[in-house]
């Protein structure tokens, strides 16, 4: 007799930089069973303290190129010249095969891109900061972004905001317990489903 092992649902968060996705991810990740991080690919450099293969998979701009052109991502952007973002099949296919779900911290077109290919088995969440400028402040006490970069952000967020209602579910995360709160709520509902 065969064993059929159940394929895991995607749960897919995308908002923009400093509206405390990773944050929400990070906390799901210690509170649901049976729930593995997609790690992304991207071309740019390790912050401080990010390992390779835990993070993300830190390629080059070449390298992700050649990912790209043999048809190894699910989904791929680049977000900004030479810095591209995606999530491999092989990624998608491991953690699904062991009857986990995956969950996916990814930009907003990436997250739709998946929500597209894998229809009801994927349930896209946009988290939504309370205010662009306290998603300002939120990146300014990061102390990762130049004044130019914080502007190009700035710039992204506002096209990011056009896609929120093409999602499943939103989360304003004006208060981080509340928002907490509402994250495992759709999570366990969706999975449990």
């Amino acid at each position: 007799m065969m064993t059929v092992t159940k394929r895991g649902k995607l749960l897919i968060f995308s908002a923009p930089s400093g509206s405390g996705k990773t944050t929400l991810v990070r906390y799901l990740m210690n509170e649901v069973a049976g729930l593995e991080f997609s790690i992304s690919a991207c071309s740019r450099k390790p912050r401080k303290g990010e390992k390779n293969g835990f993070d993300y998979y830190f390629l080059s701009a070449d390298e992700f190129r050649e990912k790209i052109g043999n048809n190894e991502f699910v989904e791929w952007e680049e977000v900004y010249q030479d810095h591209f973002y995606g999530t491999l099949n092989s990624e998608v296919e491991r953690i699904r095969n062991k009857g986990n779900h995956l969950v996916f911290d990814v930009d907003v077109k990436g997250g739709l891109s998946i929500k597209e290919q894998f229809g009801e088995e994927a349930l896209a969440i946009f988290v939504k900061p309370p205010s662009i400028d306290a998603l300002k402040q939120r990146l300014l006490a990061r102390k990762t972004e130049s004044g130019e970069s914080l502007q190009t952000r700035l710039k992204r967020v506002e096209f990011e905001l056009g896609f929120e209602n093409k999602f499943d579910a939103l989360i304003i995360n004006d208060d981080l317990e509340t928002a907490k709160k509402q994250a495992l709520s759709i999570v366990t509902e969706f999975i449990n489903s």
